[in-house]
């Protein structure tokens, strides 16, 4: 307890870090500002079909996939400041467009450019963590970053939605912009360079290798990749997430799916889910840095509650409850799937923060975003699957089973997993005396 309350002091006055979450907060506010407007823009007034709005989900979630690995060489390359404020500012123009686009082509093309340049801003901002921060400070820092990705996801759609009906859809385009033009103002507050110099800055931060041009360049691309292969304890811990971010992304495509079998289902009830789903990823955020245990406990301990909780939300639908009870099961089930997500994810986001070498952590954290939204754009098409093959009901069964099974493996092997993670770090650090002497 005491140490928690030393880590909150100390990062209350680390002037850098409440820049750098600040223009977070700011950034990843206008990352979902406008999605409410779009949508209501192409599905209301357009008239766009079901294929045409998951093509929108697509153009937002392609980029992350295809530009990780390339945004994170350039994080970790480049001066990490000047990379977010680059972002910040190419995105005041890109999303500007919206409010001279007339067609869904032009859509399409924005979202792409924009999700180029939130791929930009994500492996940057986590190395800047890396730079500000000290070691002893890390998991709380990682935890507020957590808690600020979780309230601007729920709180940037209902905002854009509040935006839509006060000042109209051009309106919430126009604050959605000036949104990062206030993040790039912020980050000048914050230091350029690393103000805490570490081991591993002097030891690796500009090695070159052997091999120059082609060969050079596509070795140091998958530098993170080789990173996470050779530690057992973040490979394992990787897969976790991945299977996480697909059984979220299969629920969230397919709730809709589900609650159609409930009569009289209130239109509005899905955004209450999902706001419960995200309110109990930001109490998890708050609250991890206190929970004793080592990571892969607490993943596969949350993992298997998510997927518990998941099974349970499909058979309260079939168990007969009515009304306002129903509601309230429902309500507090994505409440507790949201916060068993977060109790899995965030332990990873922390040891990939403490792990990682200050001149790696943009690749590594790209190639870790490049995983996961490859699981964001597969999951929608494999929840597609279930429900036409079983029906929702089952699909949700069925997600939830593979979620318990997969949380059971690794709290089964998690001993193996750290051993082997010891013996490889052993050879790590006898590999880098080498290199030294």
């Amino acid at each position: 307890m005491y140490e928690a309350e030393m880590s909150a002091r100390n990062l209350k006055n680390n002037r850098p870090f409440i820049m750098l979450m600040g223009a977070q907060l700011v950034s990843n506010l206008g990352d979902w500002l406008h999605v409410l407007a779009l949508l209501t823009l192409v599905g209301l007034k357009w008239h766009a079909t079901p294929w045409e709005i998951t093509t929108i989900t697509l153009c937002m979630a392609l980029p992350i996939l295809i530009g990780g690995p390339f945004a994170g060489y350039l994080s970790d390359r480049m001066n990490r400041k000047n990379l977010m404020i680059i972002s910040d500012l190419t995105r005041v123009v890109i999303v500007s467009g919206l409010l001279f686009s007339d067609h869904l082509w032009q859509v399409y093309v924005i979202l792409l450019l924009k999700g180029l340049m939130d791929t930009l801003f994500s492996p940057a901002k986590s190395g800047k963590i890396k730079e500000v921060v000290p070691t002893a400070d890390m998991g709380k820092a990682v935890a507020i970053s957590s808690g600020i990705e979780q309230i601007t996801k729920i709180a940037g759609p209902a905002v854009g939605g509040l935006l839509v009906a006060l000042i109209g859809i051009k309106g919430c385009f126009i604050v959605d912009a000036a949104s990062f033009l206030l993040s790039a103002i912020l980050l000048i507050g914050v230091p350029k360079y690393s103000i805490l110099p570490k081991l591993e800055e002097v030891q690796g931060a500009h090695v070159e290798t052997d091999s120059p041009g082609k060969e050079s360049f596509w070795k140091e691309m998958g530098a993170g990749i080789a990173l996470l292969s050779r530690m057992p304890l973040l490979g394992a811990g990787l897969i976790m997430l991945v299977i996480l971010m697909l059984i979220l992304t299969v629920a969230d495509s397919q709730t809709i799916t589900l609650f159609r079998e409930i009569p009289g289902m209130n239109e509005q009830f899905l955004g209450y889910c999902m706001a419960a789903s995200g309110a109990g990823m930001l109490i998890s955020a708050v609250i991890s840095g206190k929970l004793g245990g080592k990571m892969l406990t607490k993943m596969g301990i949350g993992a298997s509650f998510m997927g518990l909780v998941y099974v349970l939300a499909a058979v309260s639908v079939t168990v007969g409850f009515q009304g306002v009870t129903l509601y309230m099961v429902l309500i507090s089930a994505f409440f507790a799937a949201g916060f068993g997500a977060g109790i899995t994810a965030i332990p990873y986001q922390t040891m990939l923060q403490e792990r990682t070498p200050v001149h790696l952590t943009g690749r590594v954290f790209g190639a870790v975003n490049s995983f996961s939204s490859s699981a964001v754009i597969i999951g929608p098409l494999f929840g597609g699957i279930l429900v036409t093959a079983y029906g929702p009901i089952t699909a949700f069964e069925i997600s939830g089973g593979i979620m318990i099974i997969f949380a059971l493996i690794l709290l089964a092997t998690k001993h193996y997993i750290e051993r082997a993670d010891e013996h490889s770090l052993s050879g790590i650090s006898l590999e880098t005396n080498s290199n030294m002497s």
